[in-house]
């Protein structure tokens, strides 16, 4: 008769077993569904808006006085009076005028801003560099949700006439229309959402930075960004000690928690995995504190780069290794010759200070989850014209 209660006991744990599985299972597809249904209702919505025509020319998502990169009175994609891709008079090139803010201000080549007109330069290239909280190497496309986050968002104005760069900072948490996808990958509209989430709704590579580069496009009045590189932060400490280390001073407290040499005051040229805490290094119970952390990967790159150009004077082939070291923990759409220009322009453009950065203005928000910061697009207009356009005579 053992054998028979063996019997039973098995088929009983087989039992168990599978309605765990099953409950898993049921539980996960609720979720799913759920997840899957809130955002097709953004979908909805959005489409239900497109056919009423926007509300009373308004922007979606955006209201009449609002900062949230609306224009009072302006459909989205349009400005009064004018057509997208139309200038005044000219069929040959787009003019804009920046008495008002609408989606693609930056779209067309010619800007017109406080009496004075300005065309995009075209010498003057657009860069998305992304910084990818995962570990690991970037070579295999991952499942929505799966790819990492983008935890650190550079826009890089290389002028290729004079061989310099600038390096424009965008906050990860700045509120803009980002694409959603369902867990297969397919799109389903777009919505409101943290920038750093644009990454995370593509396939860990070359999707997920076209989803960024949209975003970041669209925040910036469709201004047009002609190249990214996005690469894991864990290459931060490889790139860091081909260089030597990079010296830096700790303005944060707590970091001393991740490793008790980085103390408050104390200048430290960084080792290994120092280099990625510094970087990476903000206390969460603090609000807004990846706004603070960007005065740190400011201070980084600065050091970085003078790293690069000491030691390049001595090792020419330092640059070229540098790449090589990172080339499977990186996506870009760029070709070898072309990033490796602007990683010459960098090393050889001159010191690179701190009136080489920007930071994208504007107003963070503590909400009961989430830091939000929303952009005053109107304070960008000036900054996008210094850097990628040039006035018209």
């Amino acid at each position: 008769m053992s054998w028979l209660r063996n019997h039973k006991h098995t088929v009983y744990r087989a039992a168990v077993g599978a309605a765990a599985i099953s409950l898993i299972c049921f539980i996960w597809a609720g979720v799913n569904l759920y997840r899957n249904r809130k955002l097709l209702e953004t979908e909805i919505a959005a489409r239900d808006y497109v056919g009423r025509g926007g509300s009373q020319g308004n922007s979606q998502g955006s209201s009449q006085g609002n900062n949230q990169g609306s224009s009072q009175g302006d459909s989205q994609g349009s400005s009064q009076g004018d057509s997208q891709g139309s200038s005044q008079g000219d069929s040959q090139e787009s003019s804009r005028d920046c008495g008002q803010w609408d989606t693609y201000l930056f779209g067309g080549d010619v800007v017109e801003y406080s009496g004075k007109r300005y065309r995009r330069s075209s010498y003057v290239k657009a860069i998305l560099c992304i910084g990818v909280d995962r570990s690991g190497e970037m070579t295999e496309k991952t499942t929505t949700g799966f790819g990492g986050q983008a935890d650190g968002v550079f826009l890089i104005a290389q002028d290729t006439a004079r061989n310099t760069i600038k390096i424009l900072m965008i906050p990860r948490d700045t509120m803009t229309d980002i694409t959603l996808t369902d867990l297969s990958g397919n799109e389903l509209g777009k919505d409101m959402q943290h920038l750093t989430l644009a990454y995370a709704y593509g396939d860990g590579r070359e999707k997920s930075c076209q989803y960024m580069v949209d975003a970041v496009s669209e925040l910036l009045g469709g201004l047009k960004i002609e190249w990214y590189l996005a690469a894991d932060t864990s290459v931060i400490p490889v790139l860091n000690d081909e260089v030597g280390g990079v010296t830096v001073t700790i303005e944060t407290d707590g970091m001393e928690n991740r490793d008790p040499a980085l103390v408050k005051g104390e200048t430290v040229t960084l080792k290994g995995k120092q280099a990625e805490v510094f970087v990476r290094y903000r206390d969460v119970n603090v609000d807004h504190s990846a706004l603070y952390r960007m005065d740190q990967q400011q201070q980084y790159i600065k050091g970085f780069f003078q790293a690069v150009q000491r030691h390049s004077a001595k090792d020419s082939g330092l640059v070229v290794r540098l790449f090589e070291r990172i080339q499977d923990y990186m996506v870009t759409n760029m070709t070898k010759d072309q990033y490796l220009k602007v990683a010459m322009d960098a090393v050889t453009g001159g010191k690179l200070g701190d009136e080489d950065f920007y930071t994208v203005p504007g107003e963070g928000v503590v909400t009961l989850r989430f830091d939000e910061f929303y952009a005053d697009r109107e304070a960008l207009i000036p900054i996008l014209l210094e850097l990628f356009y040039r006035e018209i005579e």
